[in-house]
């Protein structure tokens, strides 16, 4: 029987029309799925919006051992990166863009590191005195998360920005990036030699004082205030970078599936007021 959507972080109607295309079929081979697959992402949501942990779900969830079974599942799978794939581009195309973006943002946030994060992959940065793991993203000039590589915090941004920018350039057409002084340097003669691709440098005006919106960078630290806005992104609470990396990307996607689904409702309100336009 299915359950009551009762969570601010459950899939709406329109947002799970989104999102259930493009989950893997079920296994027709064995015994049938015992919980709706719809359950499975609300359950996995819920933990990425609230921060609970895996064995703290609500009851009326499916066994928190059935929803990790599923999220390890389809990260092995790299459904997450499917999936964001396919709802970027849908959220492009609704904004009038084009699918496929042809320049990006890089930027990289350091968070503090939980008790579960163990000693080999997290770090000291000595410049933000955070003690735990560092975050690479790419967005694309909306702010749609491309790619994310998670690292230990003590990984200087040049450092830590090849892996990224390799990762974007082995599954976008991304080829002009644009960054922040931190990441200038050897990394841009680095990236146009062996990546072929333009980090552009975007700096403080000259002269300012105090906090200024700057350009273009801007976008990219709206992306991660948008997922720090989840709690379990708030820290780094996993054991494995690549689960840390899974989280962020199932923000993106909850993010994603929201906007195209608001969107739709708005454009079907306005078909509704043109085709019954008041008297």
């Amino acid at each position: 029987m299915p359950r009551d959507r009762r969570y601010p972080s459950d899939l709406t109607d329109a947002q799970w029309a989104l999102v259930e295309p493009l989950l893997p079929a079920p296994n027709t081979g064995g015994r049938p799925e015992k919980h709706p697959r719809r359950d499975i992402v609300d359950a996995i949501l819920y933990v990425v919006r609230t921060g609970c942990a895996w064995r703290q779900l609500p009851v009326d969830f499916p066994p928190w051992q059935t929803v990790y079974w599923y999220f390890v599942r389809w990260e092995e799978a790299k459904v997450t990166e499917q999936m964001l794939t396919a709802l970027r581009r849908r959220v492009r195309a609704a904004q009038g863009r084009a699918e496929e973006p042809m320049a990006g943002i890089i930027d990289s946030q350091s968070v503090k590191g939980a008790d579960t994060v163990g000693r080999e992959s997290r770090g000291y940065d000595a410049g933000k005195k955070v003690n735990g793991r560092k975050r690479f993203i790419v967005t694309d000039t909306l702010g749609l998360l491309l790619v994310v590589c998670v690292m230990a915090a003590s990984v200087q941004d040049r450092d830590g920005a090849k892996t990224t920018l390799l990762s974007m350039y082995l599954v976008t057409p991304v080829r002009y990036v644009f960054a922040d002084a931190g990441f200038a340097g050897m990394l841009v003669d680095w990236t146009q030699r062996i990546l072929r691709t333009v980090l552009h440098i975007v700096r403080k005006a000259p002269g300012q004082i105090g906090f200024a919106v700057i350009e273009r960078r801007w976008v990219v630290e709206r992306s991660l205030a948008w997922l720090t806005s989840h709690r379990r992104l708030a820290r780094d609470y996993e054991r494995q970078p690549t689960t840390a990396e899974a989280m962020i990307r199932w923000a993106a996607i909850s993010g994603m599936a929201r906007r195209l689904a608001r969107g739709s409702a708005a454009t079907r309100q306005q078909r509704i007021i043109l085709a019954h336009p008041a008297k």
